[in-house]
């Protein structure tokens, strides 16, 4: 039998009770964490949000009381009153906030009864994540993840605060756009009133910010779901948030100066920690040849080098082939790691990068008498060895790794490479958080299946002043300003100065391929905002469920949302994505069939 809780009302929530309200009369509420028969007495932990207060029922004090705390269970529902008292000497728990108090029960209600939970809500035992994912209203109970969603919170009102006091409106866009599949793959709805037509999802508020920057709001911001329809990997969602921004009459330095300040902002109030300012600063260019990726980790060194003109003219064939073949032979110096790794380590390697499409690992161990012992020693001659020497700077005790390939497949596999051996060498600082920002990327790249380029960003990216002239002759090597923030290895952040005249816009719709129909077709609206006369405007989104994977130290992405997806794209809790009833397809002019069989109209 449950109770109401008419004539009560809740004073304190359990994680606020202090010695100071020693002597008090209290009404808590929450639910029953663990309950406890010690002979004639029953303890309570009772839980909710903001804690755990102990709660104990004396059978001569309140003997209906006591009565009831034996029929209660974990996860009921309860409220108490009582009398906050200190515990006694020795009982004390210093891991609760509330350990020296508590609250001595003169009446309990029952406002609920609960099942078994399906798994233990009290610590986290290793259940599996698809069982947590489907009973997510009962994980969500875990002390771990209401951390992560007060975390959440403040992350939010903080860049709330911050960019209100910085002149940022809060506008919302809309959800039901129109399809421009320049991305990803869109998720589409399809329109009851419009036979045939379809709304899309959107991939970001892209567009809708740059005209409201015609619009002449100056300063837009909105924290916003945003939607692509892709295939998954491990720490992505069909649907996920950004931070999303513009503004008006500002330079990249302008964007990145602000945004760097606001993680500052960050960071000081959420994880108590002060950011040095500003944040380095790498050219994309300068970032693969350093890190062989343009999202590199900075706490730590081993960083690239290239021993391509070192080994051109070499007797390593496999060297001097893949530089005449236009290729590179780039280095890594793991410093120490020859007394770290064994032999079997160091051939295991060129099994951990072939995944990466590298077709082998070379290496030369550094003797502490400063020989090079390795299989391909022999086929350096003094030329080849000074040049590698001048590049990576070996001394006894190192062990130097090369990648010889073409330059993609060089710098993707020395990259993980690198990360690997820092990892595995103890050399990546914790608690320490390297942002930076890799500036000047190329505005297109050949995309080899589409035969044709496409952006590396997005297509309303502005090229660099004194590149435009090269879109038509040389597109590949015009530089965007564009700009992405990186944090410990992974990019958190990016966002460019946008193209604000309408013969730049059409100048990159050619170079993509894009026709001028095609251009009117997709883009029209767009083209004619900007021949109204748009500002110079620039902005930048940040991915809030990976800023929070770092603030929170989560190992998933699932771990600071609230209701995520799996892998798969799939809502356990709800069963969704799911059929519908045939009625619904027949008002919206749909048919569904099977997988390789034919349909009929609202089957």
């Amino acid at each position: 039998m449950t109770e109401s809780l008419d004539g009560w009302k809740r004073t304190h929530t359990l994680g606020e009770l202090r010695l100071d309200h020693q002597g008090q009369e209290v009404t808590v509420m929450g639910w029953v964490h663990r309950r406890r028969d010690h002979g004639g007495l029953v303890f309570l932990d009772l839980r909710d949000r903001e804690g755990l207060t102990q709660v104990v029922f004396y059978p001569d004090v309140a003997p209906r009381a006591h009565e009831k705390a034996h029929q209660v269970r974990g996860e009921f529902v309860v409220a108490v009153r009582g009398t906050v008292a200190r515990r006694p000497e020795g009982t004390e728990n210093p891991d609760l906030a509330t350990g020296e108090i508590e609250v001595r029960a003169t009446e309990v209600r029952v406002l609920n009864r609960a099942r078994t939970p399906v798994f233990p809500i009290e610590r986290d035992t290793g259940v599996g994540e698809d069982l947590r994912l489907k009973y997510r209203y009962l994980d969500l109970r875990r002390a771990e993840l209401q951390r992560n969603l007060r975390t959440r919170h403040r992350v939010t009102a903080t860049v709330r605060r911050f960019l209100d006091e910085h002149g940022f409106l809060d506008v919302e866009t809309p959800v039901l756009t129109r399809s421009t599949p320049e991305g990803a793959r869109d998720f589409l709805v399809p329109s009851r009133l419009s036979p045939g037509a379809f709304y899309a999802l959107p991939q970001s508020p892209q567009l809708f910010k740059q005209l409201l920057m015609v619009a002449g709001v100056d300063r837009y911001y909105q924290i916003v779901k945003c939607f692509r329809d892709e295939d998954l990997r491990a720490d992505r969602q069909p649907e996920f948030t950004q931070i999303d921004l513009e503004m008006s009459f500002v330079s990249p330095d302008d964007v990145t100066g602000l945004m760097e300040r606001m993680m500052a902002a960050v960071w000081r109030e959420v994880a108590g920690v002060e950011l040095e300012l500003p944040f380095p600063r790498l050219t994309f260019a300068d970032a693969m040849a350093r890190y062989g990726t343009d999202a590199p980790d900075t706490r730590f060194g081993l960083e690239l080098a290239d021993v391509s003109g070192a080994v051109a003219g070499s007797g390593f064939k496999v060297f001097a082939g893949v530089v005449a073949r236009g290729g590179v032979v780039k280095g890594v110096n793991a410093k120490g790691a020859g007394n770290e790794l064994s032999r079997k380590e160091i051939d295991d390697l060129a099994g951990f990068v072939a995944p990466f499409g590298a077709r082998g690992l070379a290496w030369i161990r550094i003797q502490p008498d400063g020989a090079w012992q390795s299989p391909i020693a022999k086929f350096l001659g003094d030329d080849a060895r000074a040049g590698i020497a001048r590049a990576l700077e070996p001394e006894p005790g190192d062990i130097l790794f090369f990648v010889a390939d073409q330059a993609g497949v060089t710098n993707l596999a020395l990259s993980k490479l690198r990360t690997h051996l820092a990892e595995r060498l103890g050399l990546v600082p914790e608690n320490r958080w390297a942002f930076c920002w890799v500036t000047d990327f190329p505005l297109l790249e050949w995309d080899e299946d589409a035969k044709r380029h496409v952006a590396l960003h997005h297509p309303f990216t502005n090229p660099r002043p004194e590149d435009v002239a090269r879109l038509e002759d040389a597109p590949l090597d015009v530089r965007a300003q564009a700009y992405d923030l990186v944090l410990n290895g992974t990019e958190v952040g990016g966002g460019s100065i946008r193209i604000h005249t309408e013969d730049v816009q059409q100048a990159v719709f050619r170079a993509l391929g894009i026709g001028e129909d095609e251009a009117r077709d997709k883009f029209g609206f767009l083209l004619e905002a900007l021949s109204f006369g748009a500002p110079p405007h620039g902005g930048i989104a940040f991915g809030l469920d990976r800023l929070l994977m770092f603030l929170c130290d989560a190992p998933s992405i699932r771990d600071v949302i609230a209701f995520p997806k799996t892998q798969r794209g799939t809502c356990l809790l709800t069963d969704a994505p799911s059929t519908v009833d045939p009625a619904q397809l027949r008002d919206l002019h749909l048919r569904t069939r099977p997988a390789g069989g034919a349909g009929s109209p609202g089957s």
